[in-house]
């Protein structure tokens, strides 16, 4: 089922993008959300006339995009873990972690725009970007040290 995109949705597309995908997903989850609309002849044509408007809304959520990229860009992250004998870490630092740490800061991002490849298992400084809008990344230094010390 071919649907026109009304918000970006993550790991389908942009607004406005035409884009393939199954009845279920769309009757169940991009409809009643508003986040797409059925790829018809009408709304095809409406989409056309909407173009402007959509490019204003791009460039206004890239702007504040590369605002908070700003806010983040450089921000020294001290994230304090409970550590066992050797230095090793109960658990890990996950990206649920830094971003309540940047929320501390007064930063707001989403959890899945912190990209950690893996969790962070040993203490130590580490660089780790934070992808805000395709295209605009800033990076944060993250420290994780042993509580208490």
């Amino acid at each position: 089922m071919k649907v026109i995109l009304t918000e970006n949705v993550h790991h389908l597309g942009e607004i406005g993008d035409i884009v393939e995908v199954k009845p279920g997903y769309a009757r169940n989850f991009l409809f009643p959300r508003s986040l797409a609309l059925l790829a018809d002849d009408s709304n095809i044509r409406q989409l056309e006339n909407q173009k402007k408007q959509i490019a204003k809304k791009r460039e206004k959520m890239l702007v504040g995009a590369r605002d908070l990229a700003s806010k983040v860009q450089g921000q020294e992250l001290l994230i304090q873990v409970a550590v066992g004998e050797g230095g090793k870490l109960y658990g890990s630092v996950t990206n649920m972690d830094i971003q309540a740490a940047l929320k501390d800061k007064g930063v707001e991002v989403e959890r899945r725009a912190v990209l950690l490849t893996e969790p962070i298992k040993a203490l130590g400084e580490y660089e780790v970007a934070v992808r805000l809008a395709k295209g605009v990344e800033a990076m944060v230094k993250l420290t994780v040290a042993a509580q208490g010390g």
